[in-house]
């Protein structure tokens, strides 16, 4: 029996209560065979001093999408995932609003996984590129 989408965000959001990604407000929006998307209000709990997105929050967002992404296409009763290096270029500033991060696989091996994923704004502007390795390391039983 397959499972309906909205019951699959359901639970996945209900996999980050006390996390990081509660804090920063991420919610899980949609998924496909081979992408994962999530968003994040810009809002002043996630701002720079001078009043636009923190690029630490941006990462923040990259890292919970892409490792989130990794994580729902592995064997998760055999393998655990981490992230082992992101690198972000920011492109554009905002100040309110949300923004989208969107994780595709570059790469994805049995070990490790790479992630490109496209932070926009709801104008479909590009915010941020980022790079997202992950590894999947087996669990000990």
């Amino acid at each position: 029996m397959k499972l309906s989408k909205d019951l699959v965000l359901k639970q996945a959001n209900a996999a980050c209560k006390n996390t990081l990604m509660e804090t920063l407000q991420i919610e899980i929006v949609d998924f496909g065979d081979d992408f994962l998307v999530a968003r994040m209000p810009v809002t002043p709990k996630v701002h720079q001093p001078d009043g636009v997105l923190h690029g630490g929050a941006t990462a923040a967002l990259a890292e919970s999408v892409g490792s989130f992404a990794s994580h729902i296409f592995i064997d998760t009763e055999e393998f655990f995932v981490r992230g082992i290096e992101i690198t972000a270029n920011h492109l554009k500033s905002i100040r309110s609003g949300y923004v989208f991060a969107k994780a595709t696989f570059l790469h994805k091996g049995r070990t490790t996984q790479l992630l490109d994923i496209k932070v926009t704004d709801e104008a479909d502007n590009l915010i941020s590129i980022c790079k997202l390795s992950t590894i999947a390391l087996p669990k000990n039983k």
